[in-house]
């Protein structure tokens, strides 16, 4: 099958200022060594974990379907009628001290196939090695610039690394990586590696996955240039204030997703794993209440882990 990488913008990506330490990614006050042990690690220890697996029905779909599943956190199963995605997978119980507070969607034993993965960036909430090493024989992996040593020896048959606004066709399908506002260090001073979004075309269905990021002018040339249907956006880990030079809060999602002028807005990040200090089922609510504001509550599609969803 043919396959090919072109830059659309025609120019070189854009690179912004990555941060050269702690101080730099988690710029707060807020946010030193006791207040971490206490909202992130301690809370989530004295808190249930909550959520069942479920054996997932996959829909049989037409050329004109897409189904989309929620694993949980920024993971996503993607499926059209010949691929299967997986974006950000995540099965975690635990990453390092931080606890799982809900369980994935599905079980990684009841995935179909994997025949693309797309990683949005390397921290490890996203990039989960040990996850990607049990995935059942993942074809190829796309990722931004400066990733492909981390994914070497995962089981890859194939490894694709881009720039913000190439893009990578193979055969029917294609995946552009589109920038973000957010930072791509593995660890402190790693800052030679990519980070960004991506929009996955198929026929006529296109599905945009930001990874993380905050709100910027950024996502109208997104909508304009490539008019995904689907925008998956992340709506928590924005507390305290200063989180949102990174990330979004509901407020910053439905604002990114007016710029996107997507047909539905479907949100991630929160009431996964304990990132932030607002409290867990907080995002939903909130979006909920802003999307009845706006008249759009029939836009904003909430998916329940581990049940497809057919668009």
């Amino acid at each position: 099958m043919s396959w090919n990488i072109s830059d659309t913008s025609g120019r070189p990506a854009r690179r912004e200022h990555m941060p050269r330490s702690m101080r730099d990614l988690t710029p707060t006050r807020s946010f030193n060594a006791r207040a971490f042990f206490r909202e992130m690690v301690w809370k989530a220890l004295m808190t249930r974990r909550v959520g069942h697996y479920k054996r997932p029905s996959f829909p049989n779909l037409t050329k004109d379907q897409l189904a989309l599943t929620w694993i949980g956190h920024a993971s996503f199963l993607v499926q059209f009628n010949d691929l299967n995605a997986l974006i950000d997978p995540n099965f975690a119980k635990w990453l390092f001290l931080l606890k799982r507070i809900r369980r994935a969607g599905m079980k990684i034993e009841d995935l179909p196939p994997v025949d693309l993965v797309l990683l949005t960036h390397a921290h490890f909430d996203h990039f989960h090695k040990p996850t990607i090493r049990r995935l059942p024989a993942p074809k190829i992996g796309v990722m931004p610039w400066g990733m492909g040593d981390l994914a070497s020896g995962l089981g890859f048959e194939r490894i694709i690394e881009l720039e913000w606004w190439e893009t990578f066709t193979h055969g029917d399908w294609s995946v552009t990586l589109v920038p973000c506002r957010h930072w791509g260090a593995r660890v402190l001073h790693d800052d030679h590696r990519g980070y960004g979004g991506f929009v996955l075309r198929h026929g006529n269905k296109s599905i945009y996955h930001s990874g993380d990021s905050a709100y910027y002018e950024g996502f109208s040339e997104i909508g304009e240039r490539l008019s995904p249907d689907i925008a998956l956006l992340p709506i928590g880990t924005y507390e305290p204030d200063s989180f949102r030079r990174v990330h979004m809060s509901p407020v910053e999602a439905l604002d990114a997703f007016f710029d996107l002028r997507s047909k539905w807005l479907v949100p991630m990040h929160y009431g996964t794993f304990r990132l932030s200090f607002e409290e867990m089922d907080e995002p939903p609510r909130w979006l909920k209440r802003l999307g009845g504001l706006n008249g759009v509550s029939d836009k904003i599609r909430i998916l329940d882990e581990g049940i497809p969803e057919v668009f």
